[in-house]
């Protein structure tokens, strides 16, 4: 009988350079993130049209532009614990499919209510699709790029949303506000083909699932010839007392003070992005920008998230709550110049890129510092609640633009309110480091794949 051989799962990733098939669950995650964030901002960019075509008055854009939040929330909440159990793979699948399929049937919407309810079952997909996409990319990375990994997936999301608004412009004078939701439920549903001849199970949910062993070295050959001749898997980063339930250990009394700043932060920056992606195009036209125009300075916000990639090669390095917590702090103070130079085209311009870079960053860092802070079998749950439960964030932006518009704000009034929840979310940063890392005898209880060879 030969001798058993174990391999730590991530030992092994640690110990092989990226192969081609982590490069491409790299590839295939980022451009679900990004139709994601094309997905989620399409209604920002069709919303002047909107107001044009149905002769509606800017509350009435409220619930619109608020429904895929509300649905983002449910797809969150349920999605994370559901991949914890089944899988990252089928999730991810089912939710790019009814992505695809709901974003095609509200581009048929022939009234605002049927609209806001195809919003809704889009922003379930969308909830959905997100986390499990960073959780899967991060499980199948080396330590020593993680957080660079993630971050730059993350991208995907603000790239797409800017996407979007570039299409928007382009498209929108020839074609009319449903082309660009035609676009973006065609995307999802050829990429949905690709995901299901080439995208694998995490091979750490696989162990701490307890799948055949033989099933494990499929997925791990590809990064490692060495990986054949295993007979036992393991990871060794299991949290004790899984038993108790993803949920029960994301709020047990190791993880609670690091979870609750991380749905702050999260909450937090998305006030600032929906605020800003919903109504810098209608803000931007009343200033006297052609909505052409508008829609491509709006498009410069959520661009600046590429610097995440820069952010992400710090935080593999250094400590990633300080250094997210600098760049929302930075953003703070950039709503407040920004706010001053609303009549000046050129430096406004500039300033909405700058102020999108700094933002941007630090929101799409929050996902590689859950991944991080989360045991295998929590992290799917992890990641999900915390972008989940933000997404109340997203609400209350979409929302508060429209409250502060109805106190006679001006542009300056509502950038330098913005500014406040950037303050707010570097501060449960700087509260999640002091708290430090969960307690070591909630987090080394190794688990591994029954020896079935």
């Amino acid at each position: 009988m030969s001798p058993e051989r174990s391999i730590d799962v991530q030992g092994f990733l640690n110990a092989h350079p990226f192969s081609r098939r982590q490069i491409g669950i790299v590839v295939l995650c980022l451009l679900v993130v990004l139709l994601d964030g094309y997905d989620t901002a399409a209604i920002a960019y069709i919303a002047p049209s909107l107001l044009t075509e149905w002769g509606l008055q800017r509350p009435d854009l409220a619930p619109v532009l608020s429904a895929a939040l509300f649905g983002l929330v449910f797809g969150s909440l349920v999605a994370g614990p559901v991949s914890d159990r089944v899988g990252r793979r089928p999730v991810l699948i089912t939710a790019v499919l009814v992505m695809g399929a709901a974003c095609l049937a509200s581009a048929f919407s022939g009234d605002l209510t049927t609209l806001i309810a195809w919003r809704f079952v889009t922003g379930i997909a969308l909830g959905a699709a997100m986390p499990t996409a960073l959780t899967l990319v991060s499980e199948y990375c080396p330590a020593r790029c993680r957080s660079l990994t993630t971050n730059l997936v993350f991208c995907g999301f603000p790239v797409g949303a800017a996407l979007g608004g570039f299409m928007a412009a382009w498209i929108i004078p020839a074609h009319g506000w449903r082309s660009v939701l035609l676009v973006g439920g065609a995307a999802p549903l050829l990429l949905l083909l690709f995901l299901v001849l080439w995208l694998p199970e995490s091979a750490r949910f696989a162990v701490i699932r307890a799948k055949p062993v033989e099933r494990i070295r499929r997925l791990l050959q590809p990064i490692g010839a060495s990986a054949a001749d295993a007979t036992r898997f393991v990871v060794a980063e299991t949290a004790a007392g899984d038993s108790r339930g993803a949920v029960r250990l994301i709020l047990s009394r190791g993880f609670i003070v690091g979870t609750l700043m991380l749905w702050t932060a999260y909450f937090m920056g998305l006030t600032i992005f929906y605020a800003m992606i919903n109504w810098m195009p209608v803000l931007f036209r009343d200033a006297g920008l052609t909505p052409a125009t508008a829609a491509l300075v709006a498009a410069l916000f959520p661009l600046g998230g590429i610097g995440s990639l820069f952010s992400g090669a710090l935080m593999d390095r250094f400590d990633g709550n300080r250094i997210i917590a600098v760049f929302y702090a930075l953003t703070g103070l950039a709503f407040i110049v920004i706010g001053q130079i609303a009549g000046q085209v050129g430096l406004l311009t500039i300033a909405v890129l700058v102020t999108g870079v700094l933002m941007n960053t630090a929101q799409s860092s929050l996902g590689a510092l859950a991944a991080a802070y989360y045991p295998t079998q929590a992290r799917g749950t992890g990641m999900a609640w915390m972008m989940g439960l933000g997404r109340f964030g997203g609400i209350a932006g979409s929302f508060l633009v429209a409250e502060l518009s109805g106190w006679q704000l001006g542009f300056a009034g509502i950038l330098t309110a913005l500014a406040v929840p950037g303050f707010l979310a570097a501060g449960a940063l700087w509260l999640k480091q002091a708290a430090g890392v969960p307690h070591p005898t909630a987090a080394l209880k190794p688990a591994a794949a029954p020896g079935r060879g």
